[in-house]
């Protein structure tokens, strides 16, 4: 099956001379059409990067990507972010920020206002339209975010630790939402997370990424069915499995650390 997302030979660096960082280094990764992935991995390891790079927000220093066989220069509108700062209009409500990337669009507002609609009862957000941000716990606010990019109907959805700033129970009710909505539209999904439980939760595929200079160290299929029960033998069997590649990233970057700290 064709690659919807090629990652070949994949580097970025930061800066230059002595101050060069490394962050992503000779990444070949491929995503098909609605697949749903996570890039696990410790603080440091290049998974922001990464999903920075196939948005288009960063370019590569060495390799390409490829998005439906075409070389990503820049932001398009094939792709759409969902980021963990919500990055709603506080002077806007729920209604007018899901409607604004369709407005810059120039869509009829009948369409417009048929797409919000449906998107507002997709995500229960019906009662809360008129409200502004401000007057939204963060759950209802990332709730309002998904609702916003889900409207541009991109085919890929780039999500950078959605969920991470959330209580645990807002946190797992909003990934059985997006899982809703995963499975109703088979859109492709990238997704960014630190919790090796939310992973396993979520994807079909684990990334495990190492500590900088970011490479994939391995890439895990998970074939638990779906609904997962996080209680379940085979669940934790694999997770205890993604701890023990977590840590040992996790300890490198903790020596790096000890040493940087003992050289300064």
């Amino acid at each position: 099956m064709t690659a919807q997302i090629q990652c070949r030979g994949l580097d970025v660096a930061f800066g230059g001379g002595e101050h060069r960082v490394v962050a992503l280094q000779g990444i070949d990764l491929d995503l098909t059409a609605g697949e749903f992935v996570c890039l696990l991995g410790p603080s440091g390891c290049g998974k922001s990067t990464l999903m920075n790079a196939v948005a288009g927000f960063q370019m590569p220093s060495a390799g390409s990507i490829l998005v439906e066989g075409n070389k990503v220069t820049g932001p398009g509108p094939d792709r759409a972010m969902v980021f963990q700062e919500y990055a709603l209009f506080p002077w806007m409500s729920v209604e007018r920020n899901i409607a604004f990337g369709l407005e810059i669009k120039g869509m009829a507002k009948a369409e417009i206002a048929g797409r919000v609609e449906a998107l507002m009862v997709k995500m229960r957000l019906g009662e809360f339209r008129h409200r502004y941000p401000k007057d939204l716990s963060g759950g209802m606010r990332q709730r309002v975010a998904i609702a916003r990019v889900l409207a541009l109907d991109s085919p890929i959805l780039l999500m950078d630790e959605p969920f991470g700033a959330l209580d645990a129970l807002t946190r797992r009710t909003l990934q059985d939402e997006l899982l809703r909505i995963w499975e109703e539209s088979r859109k492709t999904v990238l997704f960014v997370t630190h919790s090796i439980e939310e992973s396993i939760f979520l994807a079909d595929r684990i990334v495990v990424m190492t500590y900088r200079p970011g490479t994939i160290k391995r890439e895990v299929r998970v074939t638990i069915p779906r609904p997962r029960d996080p209680a379940a033998p085979e669940f934790n069997a694999l997770k205890r499995e993604l701890s023990d590649l977590v840590m040992e990233e996790q300890n490198r970057s903790t020596d790096d650390e000890i040493k940087t700290s003992a050289v300064d």
